[in-house]
């Protein structure tokens, strides 16, 4: 049951459709609420590789709704550096597989058992956490979808997913309690990506932060109220910083008076690790969670001991495992973006039908914020 809405579906749709004011889309959305197709519209991965291997596929299976699980018509899906991991083969994935993992829109269809959770077909919603969001339709556990408020657009609540959820786990748990309030903090890409948000959110946490950024995005890095900028050059022909182009260990030491950070969040990788490892403080922690530079290689345990430092190599999906985890980082997000506390910058929104473009944008380093692919 399910796939074919009667008469109290279209109700529910309609109502919330007119609470925001949108007679003209009611039309329109009633009409797609009207029967789920068979077949739908998706960016395929067939065989790894670079962007070019992405294909939009017209007729590709919609997914079934199992139990405990919605069906969500996507409006928006999040781009993320790990989508192109994915795509790339860098981390493995049986193929055929439809890119992305976070996603949002109105729920389409429900299993009873997401209906006692409260779910409703015509609910605005976000999720993350979830394979094969580049597509109209994708199958969701209910206890990871989250309803967005009213006063949030829905392109932002997206954006809240993969990289919203990554920052506030990279500065709320991730290290271990090894830095305090008030203490240094190094965060690298403050102008870009994840990192925004993970340098806004040290700041309410009240850390000390050292942010880094290339010469195209001082105006966003600073905009995120680090305490000290370190500015790189762009490497040639790219939005990219040229990490050579500062000797980045001397100037931490000054700016901390030669104590080093507590703690390093890295999503940089093979272009950073080594520097990020250097500058740590006493019993500091390294925290490597991306490889936007490539993949960090494997390294002796030996090279922490001058610091007794401490490594992680968190992910997403262990700092998200229960529902209460899950709507303690969504309500600490939603609660800051409409308090006015935490800003959140939508760069990009391309059609999937510019599925390769999308990851092109986002491996040549030009994003300014949040890449999405928008799905009519």
């Amino acid at each position: 049951p399910g796939l074919i809405f009667g008469i109290k579906s279209h109700i529910m749709v309609a109502h919330s459709i007119l609470r925001r004011g949108s007679r003209a889309a009611l039309s329109s959305l009633g009409r797609q609420y009207s029967s789920v197709p068979n077949v739908m519209t998706a960016a395929v991965i067939r065989e790894t590789g670079p962007s070019s291997v992405m294909k939009v596929e017209k007729d590709y299976p919609t997914p079934k709704l199992n139990p405990g699980s919605v069906l969500i018509k996507n409006k928006f899906s999040g781009i993320n550096f790990i989508d192109t991991y994915h795509r790339s083969g860098l981390y493995k994935r049986d193929l055929p597989f439809i890119g992305g993992q976070e996603g949002g829109g109105f729920v389409a269809a429900t299993s009873p058992e997401a209906e006692q959770q409260g779910v409703k077909v015509g609910d605005r919603v976000a999720y993350s956490s979830v394979f094969q969001t580049y597509a109209e339709y994708t199958a969701v556990p209910a206890h990871k979808v989250v309803t967005v408020p009213e006063e949030i657009p829905l392109d932002v609540a997206v954006s809240c997913g993969v990289q919203g959820m990554t920052a506030h786990y990279l500065t709320h748990s991730a290290h271990a309690q090894l830095v305090k309030p008030g203490e240094w903090m190094l965060i690298h890409g403050t102008g870009s990506g994840t990192c925004q948000w993970a340098a806004q959110m040290a700041k309410l946490r009240g850390y000390k932060v050292i942010g880094t950024c290339s010469k195209s995005k001082v105006d966003i890095a600073k905009g995120t109220g680090v305490d000290e900028l370190i500015v790189y050059d762009e490497a040639p022909g790219t939005s990219y910083e040229d990490y050579s182009s500062v000797d980045l260990v001397p100037k931490i030491m000054e700016i901390t008076n030669g104590q080093g950070v507590k703690c390093v969040i890295d999503g940089i990788g093979l272009a950073t690790w080594e520097t990020s490892i250097e500058v740590l403080a006493t019993k500091g922690i390294f925290v490597s969670f991306g490889n936007a530079s490539g993949a960090v290689p494997a390294f002796p345990p030996l090279k922490l001991i001058n610091k007794s430092a401490f490594l992680t190599r968190p992910k997403l999906n262990d700092y998200t495992q229960t529902r209460e985890e899950l709507m303690w980082r969504a309500n600490d997000i939603f609660g800051w973006i409409k308090s006015g506390e935490l800003k959140v910058a939508v760069d990009r929104c391309f059609p999937l039908e510019q599925a390769k473009e999308g990851h092109d944008y986002l491996e040549a380093g030009k994003s300014r914020g949040k890449v999405l692919y928008e799905i009519n």
